[in-house]
């Protein structure tokens, strides 16, 4: 959810403040894309994993806040919910052995934190949505402890000034309302940052917007809530709706969502943040003391506070990131499409089919999206999040393709290649994909395998609610183990 603010009420004069300070923010980008220099040195990569705790009944545990008291890492971070959290992986090269070492670190940080949790009678599930949660659970009450959380749900609600209202169709359906952002706290997922120049941040965030629909169909991991059983990748659907900030009137004069796959490609990473600034009012407009022009002009890197933090408050499924580190300016793309697990090895391989894939389109020479339509790229993206591993979607040169098709005959060679750009170790990299492959050659994702599993019970007689409390508790004690989901009974 990113840092904390200050202040959770903000005046009319701080919104036109804020607005003044961030058009400024953007021109002082634009002077920097043509003279600033970037880090550009080897790229540097990211991971960001969501967490839900659950207690001994596999149902929500409301209690992050002693958790993290305990644990004392600053790794780990509170999410929107008191039964989230997330673990900020530092970052490093993927060269070499880069992949296996954040695999290592990942198992490292989860098996501390889940004894901090045992301690306070929970467990760890790295999940898109926990399954056992019901409507009663996301409510205000149980929203995290911060500024920024209270600061959020208040800017969100009265600019919906109405109920949040969810449809999803899927192989079941599902209609509720909610009087806040609570529900937000259902959806969690991993992030891929890949840190890019400017002259090549354009190409790999179009890249990541073509490869999207394939993420999240091979990835899909959170087919159930409320007892119901919707998309592949309900969470896609459902975060959509649950911050939508938008009126009805709004929606029928064509107002962008806040969480938003775009509506084109792109040439420069300004293009993103000219539609932020242009489509989108600020939600937490707090204002820092720094002039990023002054800072500039005297020869130091401006943090460009509210950029950033406007730019956090816009739900890109691939997402803009400037940062400074070690003094030096960068740019990063945030791939924020796929659902937290369902082990930290399916992640690893998620990330490695990323990154391979990402590098290897941005480089070539005919790239992928001057032959894809955008609109298409978003139908794609909708379709791998309803139909998972079994969805059909449009490329080029294909036509109609199933995305396992698409992947064994096409993708996993550019993907083997992007790695090989990075220097990544055959021994890891073969590994890695492996899983994505026989994922692929199986047809089983961890959408798939709750599916199966909750059909299982429920021909043993059980009901729904069992069978699905019985399937996440099947489910915590696979996940540790950090085999393949392709390989679980």
């Amino acid at each position: 959810m990113g840092k904390d603010v200050v202040n959770a009420v903000f005046t009319a004069q701080d919104r036109v403040a804020f607005r003044r300070k961030l058009r400024g923010c953007l021109d002082v980008l634009g002077r920097m894309l043509d003279t600033a220099a970037f880090d550009d040195s080897a790229p540097m990569t990211g991971l960001e994993i969501e967490i839900n705790l659950v207690d001994g009944d596999a149902g929500p545990s409301m209690r992050n806040f002693q958790i993290l008291a305990d644990l004392g890492d600053s790794r780990f971070q509170p999410e929107l919910g008191k039964f989230n959290i997330e673990l900020n992986v530092p970052p490093r090269s993927i060269a070499g052995g880069g992949l296996d070492a954040y695999e290592s670190d990942i198992l490292n940080g989860l098996r501390v934190a889940a004894e901090c949790a045992r301690k306070n009678e929970s467990r760890l599930a790295l999940i898109g949505m926990l399954p056992t949660l019901q409507q009663s659970h996301l409510v205000p009450e149980n929203l995290s402890v911060g500024e920024r959380f209270t600061a959020l749900n208040s800017e969100i609600v009265a600019s919906r000034g109405d109920d949040f209202r969810i449809d999803i169709e899927g192989a079941e359906r599902l209609s509720a309302t909610s009087e806040s952002i609570a529900p937000e706290s259902a959806c969690t997922s991993v992030q891929f940052h890949l840190q890019v120049t400017p002259e090549t941040f354009a190409r790999s965030w179009n890249a990541s917007q073509a490869i999207a629909a394939v993420q999240v169909a091979l990835g899909a991991n959170s087919p159930y809530l409320y007892g119901r059983r919707l998309w592949a990748e309900t969470r896609i659907a459902f975060f959509e709706q649950a911050t939508d900030a938008r009126p009805d009137e709004f929606k029928a004069q064509g107002v962008r969502p806040r969480v938003w796959f775009g509506e084109r490609w792109i040439d420069s990473v300004l293009d993103l943040y000219e539609e932020n600034v242009r489509f989108f009012p600020p939600l937490l407009p707090e204002i820092h003391p720094e002039d990023p022009a002054r800072a500039l002009d005297a020869g130091g890197v401006p943090a460009l506070h509210e950029l950033r933090l406007h730019n956090g408050t816009v739900y890109r499924w691939n997402r803009p990131v400037y940062d400074v580190a070690d003094g030096r300016p960068h740019l990063r793309v945030e791939n924020r499409v796929l659902p937290s697990g369902p082990t930290v090895v399916d992640l690893l391989a998620n990330a490695a089919l990323y990154f391979g894939l990402v590098r290897e389109l941005a480089e070539a020479e005919s790239p992928v999206w001057e032959r894809l339509a955008f609109a298409d790229a978003a139908a794609n993206f909708q379709i791998g999040a309803r139909h998972g591993i079994e969805a059909v979607i449009r490329w080029p040169g294909r036509g109609e393709v199933p995305v396992v098709e698409l992947v064994r005959g096409e993708l996993l060679e550019l993907a083997h290649a992007g790695l090989d750009r990075f220097g990544v170790d055959p021994a890891t990299r073969d590994r890695l994909l492996g899983v994505i492959e026989e994922r692929c050659r199986t047809r089983r994702n961890g959408a798939t395998w709750q599916v199966e599993a909750v059909c299982a019970g429920e021909r043993r007689g059980l009901s729904r609610e069992a069978a699905v409390r019985e399937m996440t508790q099947r489910y915590v004690e696979l996940q540790r183990l950090n085999e393949p989901v392709h390989t679980w009974r």
